[in-house]
This record gives structure tokens, C-alpha cells and sequence, in this order.
């Protein structure tokens, strides 16, 4: 079986996992601090409507009507994954808005695969494309990198 099947099935059993309501520990916050949470969910909605939208066509990263040319802008200027990063964000911030260690346990784990599926996903753009070792080295995975000011 290809790692690529692979992670989409671990990705496909996480994602309807999370939809199971299983609280193992029961806690609750400060309504303001949940309408922080809901705001993040939100966000992550954004970044991953936006990774999407920066990509036209293909969900690479790679255009092939534009040549097999690169997207280097808009959000991908500041990380190379954004759509994970969205739902990593969305994920992670609705865990903690509902309370629930269960969630938040499979964001953990959605991360951890998200980590060795971009780390697949990069290898193969590194053999095809020789710029992206340059922008890997200035781009954040899923995170922004922090600009030097030297």
C-alpha cells in the first residue's frame, strides 16, 4: 500500500473519530475564553479556505496548467502547509471549546500524521523542484518561521 493511501485512511478514521463524543475528562472555561476558541476555529476555517483558494486547481502545491510552476504566494508565502495548519488550528481550538480530552488527544495524533504526510509530500517536491529546498528553508511547515533581522 502507498503511504499516500495510508495516511488518507489514518486521516479519514481521525476525522470521524473526532465526531464521537467521548469525554474522558470533564472541565469547562470561562465563556470568554471560549469565545476566543470559537474565533480560532474560525480562523482555521480562513487559513484552510485560503490554502485552497491559492491553489486553484491542485491540492499539490503544484500547478500543471501554469507549467508545473510552484505557488509561492499568498498564504503559502508564510507556511508550506496551510491547510493542514487550518485544521490543525480548527481542530485543536474546538477541543478545547467543547472540553474535550478525547479531541484534543486525536488533534495530537491528526498532528503527528499530519508531520510525516507533509514530510512524504516534501521529500517528492524536493526531487522534482530545485527551488523548494530554499523555500523550505525560509517557510514554516505549519507555523510561521520568524524573519531575521540581521
Amino acid at each position: 500500500m502507498k503511504k499516500e493511501v495510508l495516511f488518507l485512511i489514518i486521516q479519514f478514521i481521525l476525522f470521524s473519530c473526532y465526531f464521537v463524543d467521548i469525554h474522558i475528562i470533564a472541565y469547562s472555561l470561562p465563556n470568554w475564553i471560549n469565545y476566543i476558541l470559537l474565533a480560532f476555529v474560525a480562523i482555521g476555517f480562513v487559513i484552510i479556505f485560503l490554502g485552497i483558494l491559492n491553489l486553484n486547481d491542485d491540492l499539490s502545491g503544484v500547478s500543471s496548467k501554469k507549467g508545473n510552476s510552484m505557488v509561492f504566494n499568498g498564504i503559502y508565502k508564510y507556511v508550506r502547509h496551510p491547510i493542514y495548519a487550518g485544521i490543525l488550528l480548527s481542530m485543536l481550538s474546538y477541543a478545547f471549546f467543547t472540553a474535550s480530552v478525547f479531541k484534543l488527544l486525536l488533534t495530537i495524533i491528526m498532528g503527528v500524521v499530519f508531520y510525516y504526510k507533509s514530510n512524504n509530500e516534501e521529500n517528492w517536491m524536493l526531487e522534482k523542484y530545485e527551488q523548494y529546498r530554499r523555500y523550505k528553508q525560509k517557510t514554516g511547515r505549519f507555523i510561521p518561521k520568524p524573519k531575521n533581522k540581521g
